[in-house]
């Protein structure tokens, strides 16, 4: 029974996904700011449904990260409609010229952008993804299958319905969004056998679902990967800068992808960087898994921050709390190496003043996004000025870093000849 009802949400989401195709621009920006202004009139409603799967999640004792980032408040859901706002304010890929020519025998060829089709995305416990996603399809003129999870059952299908609900009134098809959370994880085993009807899957959230996806999909996925997210405070780092700037990135807002996880602090420095450091992540809560090097510090210098002996398995994990893992290198070189050896390839920064070691990390580091001086928390499809993002891809094909609207097209070649055979 579930296979066929997701397998006709995706066949109607395929159907629907042609109407978007000769829509003027002026039209679908229309459509997503009637979207949020929709989202904002109907706040309550949609915090309302919230409330019920955040209670679930409070008996089911959810973790705090996944927590924050389930919780919906009027102030949240403005924030989302905005994410609309923004996009309608971008340029429309669709149709674009990539490149083009006039062969020697008057054949016209030219690359356009064009939508990739029908995109499923599979995610957890991100109602806000709901939004996104929809609103980056329907700019870029995909349709899209929403399957978000059981946590956010109640919230989504409330977020599905007001977006649908403007669909029909713009005389749209509302099959261009579907949601499918009601047939768990059943349905995204169907969702991942579904090619042909599913152009592209997008997983979006922990590792496990990630991996889920990338190992067993029949159709072609995207991956974007946990952020084992990394800082170095190099030697000539401004340390009241990189105080600030390592608070944020852990404690800004603990449950996301770009939240820092290991921080590296040089040596020559060490010894006046981490009580520095270590004093407002203790404010935060933060407990500190730590090398022997970095605990001693601690220890003689009277920080108050709870420190635990870090394991080999603190290198590499996401923690998404209020954990953070650090340890003191010898060097760039070291701090390289350690960074090679554990990140999942997301986002890196430097906090430095040199500008050969600045140069050295961001030529070497072989993540999605590098940084130098800045915190982590701009590692963002928003921050980056994309409107919105579909997620942050970590693999090197086809997509990579912050996805935004021309992340989410192909391309395609037109021929235009005066009749032309070929000799």
């Amino acid at each position: 029974m579930t296979a066929h009802a997701v397998e006709d949400a995706a066949r109607r989401a395929k159907r629907a996904q042609p109407a978007l195709a000769l829509l003027h621009r002026d039209t679908k920006d229309a459509v997503l700011l009637a979207m949020a202004d929709a989202l904002v009139a109907r706040a309550e409603e949609i915090v309302t449904a919230n409330a019920r799967d955040l209670e679930a999640a409070d008996a089911a004792g959810i973790e705090a990260g996944l927590r924050d980032r389930l919780a919906l408040d009027p102030q949240r859901v403005a924030a989302i409609a905005q994410q609309l706002r923004d996009a309608a304010g971008l340029p429309d890929p669709i149709g674009e010229v990539i490149r083009g020519s006039v062969l020697r025998n008057g054949l016209e060829l030219r690359e356009v952008r064009v939508p990739l089709g029908v995109i499923g995305m599979v995610y957890e416990a991100r109602p806000n993804v709901t939004v996104d996603a929809a609103g980056l399809a329907l700019k870029s003129g995909n349709a899209v299958v929403l399957r978000g999870g059981s946590a956010a059952l109640h919230s989504n299908t409330a977020l599905i319905a007001v977006l649908r609900s403007v669909l029909a009134e713009h005389d749209l098809p509302e099959d261009l969004i579907v949601g499918i959370d009601e047939h768990g994880r059943e349905g995204v085993d169907v969702l991942m056998r579904a090619r042909g009807l599913i152009d592209v899957l997008i997983p979006r959230g922990g590792a496990g679902l990630i991996r889920r996806v990338v190992e067993n999909s029949l159709v072609p996925v995207i991956e974007t990967g946990t952020g084992k997210t990394h800082i170095l405070v190099d030697a000539s780092a401004d340390l009241d800068q990189a105080s600030e700037i390592v608070t944020n990135s852990k404690t800004q807002r603990i449950g996301v992808c770009n939240a820092l996880e290991t921080l590296l602090v040089h040596r020559d420095v060490a010894e006046a960087a981490l009580p520095l450091l270590a004093a407002p992540l203790a404010a935060a809560g933060v407990r500190l898994h730590a090398d022997e090097e970095t605990a001693r510090i601690l220890a003689a210098a009277g920080t108050g921050a709870e420190v635990v002996p870090a394991t080999a398995e603190d290198w590499d994990t996401e923690y998404l709390a209020l954990e953070l893992a650090v340890k003191v290198v010898v060097d760039l070189d070291e701090a390289l190496e350690h960074i090679r050896a554990h990140s999942t390839g997301h986002t890196e920064s430097i906090l430095t003043r040199d500008l050969r070691s600045q140069q050295r990390f961001l030529a070497e580091v072989d993540s999605a996004v590098v940084m130098a001086n800045a915190s982590t928390r701009f590692s963002d499809g928003g921050e980056f000025g994309f409107g919105a993002e579909i997620g942050i891809s970590t693999q090197k094909l086809h997509a990579r870093g912050p996805m935004g609207l021309v992340e989410m097209t192909t391309g395609k070649w037109l021929v235009i000849g005066q009749g032309q055979v070929r000799p």
